[in-house]
């Protein structure tokens, strides 16, 4: 509880700083107007452009830190990420091919494409799960969708009729939250809401999972269902995400390893600082690609990935040690 209590008073912070900061400065007088006179421009501002995309970099943030923290107890592996499972391949081929037809106009055909992609692995994922115990298999079968939705999706950009279309279908692929509304908010909350109960349910399996396949077969758990409930709440988190903000990479990885020790090891009591972990960090990064002087406005993937790796490496090293002790 106090880890939560900790990560939550960070979020806010970075939540409160994403909302005051960014391109155009308001002085603190203006900000005070903003709450007190809602038709005025800094309150536009504020309530209209900042707040939202500031809310989705926390949805997006907590959604794949929550499913990053689940796939690496389901796999016991510490290496497995949101991507691992082919999911967000999936999710950015079906957006990528919303794309290049020419449907961007339709409001919310790249968002319910990618969402229906990451349904259809997550549903393959999730009868596989329900068969098969082994980790390694599930782990096998996950690159193997991985390496499918990437190929697919360069089938895409190889097939593409315009170097606009492939323009664009590489800037969603490289995510961002710019230009994000209250109704995009909501539409990633819908699949996000019920991916994370079943995350949260498949809870007990999980703490099961660190003694053993045969301690876990042996706890009275139904523990095929928890696996399938793990799998399919990661599948929705992780659409959610990508239909928000594209493809974002790292978030997933490194969010549990930040809170893991913390947490004492154990993956149940993961879950819940891991999404808020996630959410802090991606609200940061999205503030750092909006206030990081440059010609156009970075790709939050691309800072992510800038940033997140050599934090990353510092925590894989430190590992590293205490595994050598």
């Amino acid at each position: 509880m106090r880890l939560n209590l900790i990560l939550a008073g960070m979020l806010l912070m970075a939540a409160a700083l994403a909302v005051a900061l960014g391109e155009t400065s308001l002085s603190a007088s203006q900000i005070r107007s903003a709450f007190f006179e809602p038709l005025s421009a800094p309150a536009q501002i504020l309530w209209s452009i900042r707040a939202p995309r500031m809310a989705a970099a926390a949805l997006v943030g907590g959604a794949l830190g929550l499913s990053g923290a689940v796939m690496q107890g389901l796999l016991r592996n510490p290496l497995a990420d949101p991507g691992v499972l082919g999911v967000s391949a999936f999710s950015g081929l079906a957006a990528a091919g919303v794309i290049a037809l020419g449907l961007t106009s339709v409001p919310g055909a790249v968002e319910t494409a990618a969402l229906l992609g990451a349904s259809v692995a997550g549903a393959l994922l999730t009868l596989l799960a329900g068969r098969l115990a082994e980790p390694q298999t599930l782990i096998l079968f996950g690159v193997a969708l991985s390496a499918l939705g990437g190929a697919a999706t360069a089938l895409v950009f190889n097939l593409s009729p315009s170097p606009v279309t492939t323009a664009e279908v590489l800037s969603w692929l490289l995510g961002s939250v710019a230009n994000r509304d209250w109704s995009d908010v909501a539409r990633g909350l819908a699949p996000a809401l019920p991916g994370a109960i079943l995350c949260l349910v498949s809870a007990p399996g999980l703490s099961q999972l660190t003694l053993g396949e045969e301690t876990a077969a042996l706890s009275g758990l139904p523990m095929d269902r928890l696996r399938m409930a793990a799998v399919a709440g990661a599948a929705l988190l992780t659409g959610a995400a990508v239909s928000v903000a594209g493809v974002i990479g790292f978030v997933g990885l490194a969010a549990p390893h930040l809170v893991r020790r913390s947490a004492h090891e154990d993956p149940a009591r993961t879950l819940v600082p891991s999404a808020l972990a996630g959410a802090g960090l991606l609200v940061v990064a999205d503030l750092a690609a909006r206030m990081i002087p440059s010609a156009e406005e970075l790709k939050l993937g691309v800072v992510t990935a800038l940033f997140g790796a050599p934090v990353f490496a510092v925590v894989a090293w430190r590992a590293a040690r205490s595994w050598r002790g």
